[in-house]
């Protein structure tokens, strides 16, 4: 499993506007700069992001986006799953169709494990969490709320 750009642009865009605050616009130009997320890829996340109910866009010259959903209740594995679908190491785990083995294989059954295990972790980190840590966000340049 790796994390793709969209994942990867997904959690910067929600830590950063977690880190801004729930119900506070931000402008689209201000996630690009501030998250480092090109324009295009940052519009394709978003609509992304708008249909799961974790923001909400607002259009026109003083449009934006806005965390509609407590950063408390949104984990790192809602986002990435979101973005790359479920978490899985191998293809074994995640369409164990692929391997006529994967019913009585001993390394399937140690994928399996190791990616409940990495989905148990990310599912411990909330959006809350890391906009408190400004070590976190080390793109973000950093102002006075």
């Amino acid at each position: 499993m790796r994390l793709t750009r969209a994942g990867d642009y997904a959690i910067r865009c929600m830590a950063y506007l977690a880190y801004k605050g729930q119900g506070v616009l931000v402008t689209r130009q201000e996630i690009v700069q501030q998250a480092d997320i090109p324009s295009p890829f940052l519009a394709k996340i978003v609509q992304g992001l708008a249909r799961a109910g974790l923001i909400e866009i607002r259009q026109g010259s003083k449009g934006g986006y806005v965390l509609i959903k407590d950063p408390a209740s949104i984990t790192l594995l809602q986002v990435v799953e979101l973005m790359i679908g479920k978490i899985s190491l191998n293809d074994c785990v995640g369409r164990p169709w692929v391997c006529e083995a994967s019913t009585h294989c001993r390394v399937h059954r140690v994928w399996e494990e190791a990616s409940a295990q990495l989905r148990q972790y990310l599912a411990g980190v909330t959006f809350a969490e890391l906009s408190k840590d400004e070590a976190c966000l080390p793109v973000f340049t950093v102002h006075n709320r």
